[in-house]
């Protein structure tokens, strides 16, 4: 016995899983990105290579969860929404944006913890820099997640007459 609601439209069903999985990815990015910020002065690189390669494992895992999950999802056509698809329009772009930093801040990072050729002095404007960017992306996910999780006008519950 399914605990979705049967008169829930397929695509609301199907939304709400992508965006809990981003959303708790999130919470898991953003726990690690401050405990890197509290580690500042960032003096010792051996203890900060860690909590580094973590952050960045969890930090590609969170967007490929919007990637693959939420904007696809949408991209598909499998969303019909008129607001959500005008929101989604405007936001990708910059999303796209805020994308292509992380994958340039992983490289930089996540590639040569190993070798041990990057700086610590870097880091900090770097994660300065990737903290605005991500700042950006979370209030535009937001605004999408909030169209997406309102409810639909027109579905079945609201065509039910009234007795």
């Amino acid at each position: 016995m399914s605990t979705t609601q049967p008169s829930a439209p397929l695509q609301e069903r199907r939304s709400h899983h992508p965006i809990e999985e981003l959303l708790r990815r999130r919470g898991e990015m953003l726990t690690l990105y401050n405990q890197l910020a509290d580690m500042r002065p960032f003096d010792d690189k051996e203890a900060i290579a860690d909590l580094l390669e973590e952050f960045c494992e969890v930090m590609v895992d969170y967007t490929a969860t919007a990637h693959f999950g939420l904007y696809r999802f949408i991209e598909e056509g499998s969303e019909r929404r008129r607001a959500v698809m005008e929101l989604a329009t405007r936001v990708y772009p910059t999303i796209l944006a805020t994308t292509q930093c992380i994958i340039e801040f992983n490289d930089r990072y996540a590639e040569h913890l190993g070798d041990g050729d990057w700086s610590l002095e870097k880091l900090e404007k770097d994660l300065s820099t990737l903290g605005l960017k991500m700042t950006d992306r979370i209030e535009l996910e937001d605004q999408l997640i909030e169209l997406l999780r309102a409810p639909r006008e027109g579905s079945a519950a609201d065509r039910r007459p009234s007795h």
